[in-house]
């Protein structure tokens, strides 16, 4: 299985088979949880790899997935202790149909003996990391991007898609690529009323030219030392938005101290999770996951990456020269620090979702309007990450200072954060909130602006009525300059071009050698799954493919879907898919009649989910920028009158325009194992023929 998805277009090297070579972190919990692995073998970044995950997280796309794990024809689970369901995105929608859903969900969960997590318990990448289910050392996948955000206790956490997780369920594993790591250090400590959060968004502004764009990175320094977990929580979990498929902090004394403290909290919170069995009067009780003896275990066994481990980039950060970020309006990679934007005025403040919703991150906001008001003609809108943030808050009082101010509580979930219920951006407003994406059209009208900030900032906001710092912050005088430094330690293209040179040119019965059409060109960098297919249509799970083709592309162009043939070549620019791990991106481009899609490069799960469902990609960064010089980017959707001839054998794509000569670009072909997929009308159908 190993090397069974292999391809030119995606770098793949077999599982190198040596006696020993240094790992880095990221290759060492791979090797963790890699199976059918010959002897002395030892996994290395650009390995493919069948993994068995420690534990797997759906969320309200449970349902979707329970439909592609009956149609492969899977009879049970092979482990019902590895998945984990937490409803968590639409927890507001108390119509017939959402409620119906959740039930089924939660019926389902029963009758298979799987971990489950109501509506109200809260969003479901805290879960995992308060009952234990993603754990220093492990590798935890979820069907969601957000999944990054474990790698704040030292887990591997990193997005699969549904139908790897209908996989997961039947099998026990799936198959993943080990990712070129880079090595952040961050140097000296954060000022006073500077977070985690700060700390993300300004990485993600000053290295925004896909630096880390599908990497793992692995965070070191004496700089993490002062980060407390909620820090480390809030940026692992902005890795997504990065462009980086995990990012992971070091399992060190303050992740050990952290366990010994949620010890006590779930000696306590155990009488309400159903989900933990029932100990009989007098005999100790042992939680299955978060426990003396593991806990003691971190202590011992020190975790650490190999002396001389590889790294494909070693980037640095200051930390004393971050300072209070605004991220936007609607990108994450555009930022500027919040003294030097001036007189933005606000509708809406958002302090919601798995990013900044824990308890010190309602604490901050809590000092900074306590005994004032928001402001007039403001919205505020606030939720715990979970049930048991909310509790903590609520002891503390915090959670009645907020509410005392003018607050509207919404229940512990995603909600507006994904486009759903109460509190959506409308036509002309503009946001500010702690969330992790300000995508235009994510969290209400495409005509809207928001802007991404810290909880204190936010809160600082919500009372002036426009965008500011809190008053405990200094904001005078000079903005400190972030001081960063980046150096590429090897090359993540030189095992491309080898290993393209080595990949058979034939091609498996019923896969075509050839594909001919116009090029349709899409000229955005970065452009996101919610761009694509909107958040607000994500967890309808009826819905087909003939709506899917009428609202494809419907945040990034509206006439997309009326421009569109068959026939069309899809170009797109770079980091093409970047977000959410929503299946939907791919499988609307599919039901617009897109086939196959080029682009100057793409986000790794956007890649994977492509992959399972048989959408064609190669990249070709020459392409996209002849197009983009010689046809521009002021249109959305351009109409090139480019034509093309793709051979996805040789990887060679033959560009014809009229009184010019024509044009050979050289792509990756589609190997053996992309071909089988596709053939077999994507993953689901792969598998279900092998089990």
């Amino acid at each position: 299985m190993s090397n069974r998805y292999s391809s030119r277009t995606f770098r793949r090297m077999l599982a190198t088979a040596t006696a020993f070579q240094p790992q880095n972190m990221i290759e060492k919990i791979a090797q963790r949880y890699a199976v059918d692995l010959s002897p002395n073998q030892t996994i290395l970044s650009g390995d493919f790899v069948a993994i068995r995950p420690e534990h797997v997280l759906t969320h309200d796309n449970t349902g979707a997935v329970i439909s592609k794990f009956k149609s492969i024809g899977a009879a049970q689970f092979k482990n019902p202790r590895q998945p984990v369901f937490a409803l968590d995105h639409d927890v507001q929608n108390k119509t017939e149909k959402n409620l119906n859903k959740y039930a089924t969900i939660e019926a389902f969960a029963g009758e298979n003996k799987v971990d489950f997590y109501p509506a109200g318990r809260g969003i479901g990448h805290q879960v995992m990391v308060e009952e234990g289910y993603a754990f220093p050392g492990t590798l935890t996948v979820a069907s969601d991007s957000h999944s990054n955000m474990y790698g704040g206790i030292g887990s591997l956490g990193t997005p699969i898609v549904r139908t790897d997780a209908a996989a997961i369920w039947a099998t026990g594993q799936t198959w993943w690529q080990v990712p070129p790591v880079v090595k952040v250090e961050l140097k000296n400590q954060l000022a006073p009323g500077v977070t985690g959060k700060d700390v993300i968004i300004t990485l993600c502004s000053v290295f925004n030219k896909d630096e880390v764009l599908n990497t793992a990175i692995e965070f070191t320094g004496e700089g993490v030392q002062s980060l407390h977990i909620e820090d480390r929580l809030a940026i692992a979990n902005m890795t997504t938005e990065w462009g980086a498929l995990a990012g992971v902090f070091p399992i060190d004394d303050v992740t050990r101290e952290y366990y010994q403290k949620r010890i006590q909290v779930l000696e306590r919170t155990r009488f309400t999770n159903k989900n933990i069995e029932k100990v009989p009067a007098g005999q100790e009780f042992v939680h299955p996951r978060v426990n003396k003896e593991r806990v003691e275990q971190l202590a011992q066994n020190k975790f650490s990456p190999d002396h001389g481990a590889t790294y494909a980039k070693h980037l640095v950060l200051d930390l004393s020269t971050v300072s209070p970020y605004i991220s936007g309006p609607n990108s994450v990679k555009v930022a500027q620090s919040v003294q030097d934007l001036k007189d933005v005025k606000i509708n809406k403040a958002y302090l919601v979702s798995c990013v900044n919703s824990r308890a010190s991150d309602l604490r901050q906001a809590a000092a900074v309007v306590r005994g004032k008001k928001i402001a007039e003609g403001v919205e505020f809108y606030v939720a715990a990450a979970s049930s048991e943030v909310q509790a903590e808050v609520e002891s503390t009082g915090d959670w009645q200072a907020l509410m005392d101010a003018g607050a509207i509580a919404l229940p512990a979930g995603c909600g507006p954060c994904v486009g759903l219920g109460t509190g959506l951006l409308q036509d002309g407003e503009i946001g500010i909130s702690a969330t992790n994406r300000n995508f235009k059209g994510r969290m209400g009208s495409p005509k809207a602006l928001a802007y991404l900030a810290s909880p204190a900032v936010v809160a600082a906001s919500a009372i002036s009525g426009k965008i500011v710092a809190p008053s405990s912050i200094a904001t005078s005088g000079t903005v400190p300059i972030p001081k960063t430094s980046l150096i590429t330690l090897s090359s993540a293209s030189a095992s491309v071009n080898t290993e393209a040179a080595a990949v058979s040119d034939e091609t498996i019965p019923n896969f075509p050698s050839h594909m001919t059409g116009e090029l349709l060109f899409c000229p955005a960098d970065n452009l996101n799954t919610d761009g694509i297919y909107p958040g607000k249509y994500t967890y309808q799970d009826d819905i087909g493919p003939e709506t899917m083709r009428k609202v494809v592309m419907e945040n990034y162009d509206t006439q997309f879907a009326s421009i569109v043939k068959p026939s069309d070549i899809l170009i797109g620019g770079f980091n093409f898919g970047t977000g959410s791990s929503r299946e939907q991106a791919a499988t609307a481009l599919l039901s617009a009649g897109v086939k196959l899609l080029i682009a100057g490069s793409f986000s790794e799960t956007f890649k994977r989910n492509s992959i399972n469902n048989g959408l064609l990609l190669m990249e070709s960064p020459e392409l996209v920028r002849d197009l983009a010089a010689e046809r521009g980017t002021a249109k959305l959707t351009d109409r090139t009158g480019w034509k093309a001839t793709v051979s996805l054998a040789s990887g060679k794509v033959q560009v014809s325009r009229e009184g010019q000569e024509d044009k050979v670009y050289r792509v990756g072909s589609l190997g053996k194992s992309v071909q089988e997929i596709w053939v077999a009308g994507g993953l689901e159908g792969w598998v279900k023929g092998r089990i």
